[in-house]
This record gives C-alpha cells, sequence and structure tokens, in this order.
C-alpha cells in the first residue's frame, strides 16, 4: 500500500529525532519509492529546520553540536548501565584505571565503587563517586574545567598524562564511523583523549548504540588503535560489522554480560 508523502515525512522525522544520521538508499528501500522523492522529503524538512541533509543522507538539525553531561546523563541509561557494568568486570584488583569524563565511564566509575583499584579521572563527577568509598584511591587530573561536559582539559591535563601510565584506560566519544573513526566536537576534548589514549597499556572506547554511524568535527583516533570496543545490543548490525573488521567488539546487553 503506497505511503502518502505527509506519512513518510512525518516517519522520516521521528527516525531522525534517535539523534543518528539516515541515509537516502534505506529509506527508498523502507518505502519503495525513488530517490528523487525521498531527495523532496528531505529538501521540505529541512526548510522546516527538522534535519541537516548531507551526502547521502539527512541528520539532526542540532547535530555536531555537544550536549550538557546533564542531557547525556538521561540518554539510554541503562544501555550505559550495562556497558559499565561489563567494562568494570573487566578491570583486576590492584590496577590503575583512567576514567574519561562522560555519563557512560561514570556507569564503570559506579561499579568500581568497593574495589582495591587506582582510579585517575578528568571528570568531577567520576571523583565524586568514591568520595566516601575507602577502597578506591582517586587521583583527579587538573586543567581547564569545560563547563557543559564537566571535564578538565588542556595543557595541564596532557602534560600530567605524558608521565603517567595506567593498566586500562575507558575513553568516552560521541561519535564512532568505521572509516572516519572515533571523534568529539571539542578539538581540546580531542587532543587531552589522545593523550589519554596514549597514557593506557590497554585501550578500551564505551559508547552506547546511538553514537554508531556518526562522524565529529574533531578526531581522537583510529578504531586500529584501540584494542577493544563495548557497547551496547541495540546497534545497527550491519554498522557494528564494519567495526568490527577493525577492533574487537563486545557486546553488553541488559540482564547478561555478553552476546
Amino acid at each position: 500500500m503506497a505511503v502518502f508523502a505527509e506519512e513518510r515525512r512525518a516517519a522520516i522525522i521521528s527516525k531522525i529525532k534517535s539523534g543518528a544520521p539516515i541515509y537516502v538508499a534505506d529509506l527508498v528501500q523502507e518505502f519503495g519509492v525513488s530517490e528523487a522523492t525521498i531527495r523532496r522529503d528531505l529538501a521540505v524538512l529541512e526548510d522546516m529546520n527538522l534535519l541537516k541533509r548531507t551526502h547521502g543522507g539527512a541528520v539532526p538539525p542540532n547535530y555536531g553540536l555537544e550536549p550538557t553531561f546533564q542531557e547525556k546523563e538521561i540518554q539510554n541509561l541503562n544501555l550505559k548501565a550495562a556497558i559499565g557494568k561489563m567494562a568494570a568486570s573487566l578491570v583486576k584488583d590492584g590496577e590503575t584505571v583512567l576514567l574519561d569524563a562522560g555519563t557512560t565511564t561514570l556507569q564503570i566509575a559506579s561499579n568500581l565503587r568497593g574495589r582495591n583499584v587506582t582510579v585517575a579521572t578528568n571528570c568531577i563527577d567520576v571523583a565524586n563517586v568514591f568520595l566516601d568509598d575507602p577502597s578506591v584511591e582517586v587521583w583527579l587530573l587538573g586543567g581547564i574545567l569545560r563547563k557543559g561536559p564537566r571535564s578538565l582539559v588542556g595543557f595541564l591535563t596532557n602534560q600530567a598524562l605524558k608521565a603517567l601510565r595506567f593498566d586500562k584506560v575507558f575513553l568516552a566519544a560521541n561519535a564512532i564511523d568505521a572509516d572516519f573513526g572515533v571523534t568529539t566536537p571539542n578539538m581540546t576534548e580531542a587532543e587531552t583523549k589522545r593523550h589519554m589514549l596514549f597514557a593506557g597499556k590497554k585501550k578500551i572506547l564505551v559508547a552506547d548504540h546511538s553514537k554508531i554511524g556518526l562522524e565529529g568535527l574533531c578526531k581522537i583516533c583510529d578504531l586500529n588503535e584501540l584494542d577493544l570496543f563495548i557497547t551496547d545490543d541495540k546497534g545497527d548490525e550491519r554498522k557494528v560489522e564494519q567495526l568490527k573488521r577493525k577492533v574487537k567488539v563486545i557486546i553488553a546487553s541488559e540482564g547478561s554480560d555478553e552476546r
């Protein structure tokens, strides 16, 4: 049965609200219309400021803008919790761990409470998790405070990281693309994240499925520079398979540790 233009465009808006890019080829196949028809739909929706057209598809109108820590904290919380539990299970007693600033790394911190480990971080929220925990030794890296993501970055942070070496570093990111790699919107943040990468013996990326298939402005690293990527079980299987060609991927799901 044919789908009216209004229904089709409403469905496209619903897809774009997920925060991920959409692709003309996928929409053509889903709705059974021509590529020209889909491109007209995207043009109409762009004129209404409901999306931004790109080569081969479209992205949300606020794509590329960095959400605040509070905005990110409530997004996919149950999935981030599963990722955090899985990541923390990889940490052995006595190890030194570097946790990047982020809402997924915050979940790792929660799962490390009571453990005999040393945790370094550039995130005041991660450090706060351990304020009343006598078991975990906490190192808070200095630097310039970015108030939106609540992270410490810049020259002081980078200089400290050059003199440190951790058993494991857990890195956060805003976007992960199989070809372009791992990215974030802010240049200073990207530089500090790269210094974090160099400070870890084992380099682990943690991010929920909403980051997969996106490209940000500032590159942190290629996927093959990582040892492991931990994500949830809601990602597009085709895109996850593309990532698996570049890096080992562990899938964490609610109620189980791995798929």
